[in-house]
């Protein structure tokens, strides 16, 4: 008996705490929830304690609205800002598409590289018969071996690309009628590097009342008649108004050029022993008619031709009309002239003339860079033992010394006859000078 009570004294111990926590967490669930009840329902009575903000449903709704009406504005400004970059997009659109067919239309016309970076460049139009000169060309029979292409570009001077609006004004004409009266304006660019000019499809206006040339010899010493040329581009409009121009003051170019009879019919006949060379005492540098055919560089009116021919010598007398008609007046005594600047190569083969002769025109008013390259030039057209005869190159004496005698000698040719001369006519104190040179191009 004893044993059974004292077994049961622990159940019933165990049994009394458990419903005691029972109770406990009983009456804890009811006062959380009559605390909760009691907070929300006097939620407003403790609004000033509470340690974040809680706005008043009023200011609250005044906030959103303000901000909801800020928003309804920035979106107007967007799809305002969007409807503009819409036409913006399209406006680019149609742009890209007119470049793209205007470069389309380009490259239809073959116009050629350089040409169309020009133009992408400045943006500068360019003429339908400029656009057609500058080629390239198909050639008609496929690609040629020879020329190691399919195409052929006619030449055109790389300064050109510098004017190209002043190009297109020279390619503007009639196609198959007149050409305008533009000799000075093309001569102007061929001086600016842009040469050789593009070809153009049109006619030369002729001269008034032309009359057959005066027959050779009598042609190398006689005036021609002035209706041989046409007188638009000139101040002078006859060859008497050209004869007379040395005697009225200010400069000319080769003043007394036109004259035949006064200092030109002298020249090249004597020799002082300095700066002024006799022809036949060059032409005795070398075995007799070995000096067959030449260059006179600059040669003004052709009498360094007309002198050489007179010895069965045919020189080319390059020229530019600078107010006046020389290249015309070359022509007419019966001698050959080019109309070509100092700057362009000479459209001769390597290793071909006899002699080269420059008066004058080769001096220090060219670049020293540009004028090395000329006598190089000259250097590559004389065959082996031909002569370069540079008459009265005019310099400073400190140019003489520094610059053009090593120059010369760079350019590898051999002295046989050096003269030099103060030019005293504005003073000693100038310190200009004139040296005169017959130099050979070394056999080997």
């Amino acid at each position: 008996m004893g044993s059974d009570e004292s077994e049961a004294y622990p159940k019933k111990h165990s049994q009394q705490a458990q419903t005691k926590f029972k109770l406990k967490m009983l009456v804890l669930v009811i006062l959380t929830n009559l605390l909760t009840i009691y907070i929300f329902t006097n939620l407003s009575g403790y609004t000033n304690h509470i340690p974040f903000p809680i706005w008043d449903s009023a200011d609250l709704l005044h906030e959103l609205n303000s901000t909801r009406d800020q928003l309804a504005a920035t979106h107007l400004l967007i799809a305002e800002l969007q409807q503009k970059l819409n036409s913006s997009n399209l406006l680019v659109q149609a742009l890209l598409i007119e470049l793209r067919s205007q470069h389309e239309a380009l490259a239809d016309q073959k116009v050629s590289q350089p040409m169309m970076r020009f133009i992408d460049k400045f943006g500068i139009a360019v003429s339908d018969e400029l656009t057609l000169a500058v080629g390239p060309h198909k050639l008609p029979l496929g690609y040629s071996p020879r020329v190691g292409s399919d195409e052929v570009y006619p030449p055109v001077g790389a300064a050109c690309l510098k004017y190209q609006e002043e190009l297109s004004q020279y390619m503007t004409y009639e196609v198959g009628g007149e050409c305008p009266m533009d000799d000075v304006f093309a001569q102007t660019l061929m001086m600016r590097g842009c040469e050789p000019l593009p070809r153009r499809r049109c006619r030369p206006k002729p001269p008034a009342n032309y009359k057959e040339p005066i027959p050779l010899p009598q042609s190398l010493w006689a005036t021609p008649s002035d209706t041989s040329i046409v007188w638009d581009p000139y101040t002078c409009k006859s060859y008497k108004c050209l004869i007379e121009r040395k005697n009225v003051p200010g400069y000319f170019d080769c003043k007394d050029c036109f004259d035949l009879q006064g200092r030109e019919k002298t020249r090249w006949m004597f020799d002082n022993g300095g700066l002024d060379y006799e022809i036949d005492q060059v032409l005795k540098a070398k075995p007799h008619g070995t000096i067959r055919i030449g260059l006179d560089i600059g040669g003004g009116t052709g009498t360094f031709a007309a002198r050489m021919n007179e010895r069965n010598v045919t020189i080319i007398t390059s020229s530019m009309n600078l107010d006046g008609p020389f290249n015309s007046f070359i022509a007419s005594r019966g001698l050959i002239p080019i109309h070509v600047g100092v700057s362009q190569r000479l459209p001769f083969f390597e290793n071909t003339l006899d002699i080269v002769h420059s008066m004058h025109i080769l001096s220090n008013w060219i670049p020293d860079a540009m004028l090395e390259f000329t006598l190089y030039d000259i250097y590559r057209v004389l065959r082996p033992g031909g002569l370069f005869w540079l008459d009265h190159f005019f310099c400073l004496g400190s140019q003489l010394n520094q610059t053009y005698i090593p120059m010369l000698d760079r350019v590898g040719f051999k002295k046989l006859r050096w003269n030099a001369g103060m030019k005293l006519d504005r003073g000693i104190h100038k310190n200009e000078w004139y040296f005169s040179a017959l130099l050979e191009k070394p056999m080997t």
